[in-house]
This record gives C-alpha cells, structure tokens and sequence, in this order.
C-alpha cells in the first residue's frame, strides 16, 4: 500500500479520545471562529503534532516540546489522527 494511502486510513478523533501517551497529529480544528483562531495562537495548526500526556476534564499535552493544559471542551474540538510509535 502506497504511504500516502496509508495515512488515509488512520482513524481520526477528537484529543479527548488519544490514548494516553500515544502521538497525534491535527487534522482539523471545529467549533468557532475563535476557538479555532485561539488554538491556532496557541500551536495547535493542522499537522502539528500532538503528545497527550494526561487528563479527562483537563487534557495536558505537549506540542512543539511545551506542555499545555487544555479543557476538555476545547480538546474535543482538535481532530487528531493517531501517529503510529517511531514515527
């Protein structure tokens, strides 16, 4: 299988359902205009990716080598794809 075709069949889900520890990468921010415009101030732009650290009512994750905590609310509006381990 083509990689490119690979990458298609990745599921997607919010933040909210990555699995602890395992990698993601924004496929799409939902909700508002500014929900959307603040997370994208805050690194989360398409195609970053995304390591979930821990938490259910407040998500902490780390982007860019920050760690940053996030409402649940606003987490289930980042999509993310899982990014398999070593990647």
């Amino acid at each position: 299988m083509p990689l490119n075709e690979h990458h298609r069949h990745r599921p997607k889900m919010p933040l909210t359902d990555l699995p602890v520890g395992a990698a993601g990468k924004v496929c799409a921010l939902e909700g508002g205009a500014e929900l959307c415009q603040r997370l994208r101030e805050m690194g989360f732009c398409e195609s970053a990716i995304i390591e979930r650290i821990s938490g259910q009512h407040t998500v902490i994750c780390q982007l860019c080598g920050t760690r940053v905590a996030l409402s649940g609310r606003a987490a289930r509006n980042i999509v993310v794809e899982l990014v398999p381990a070593g990647t």
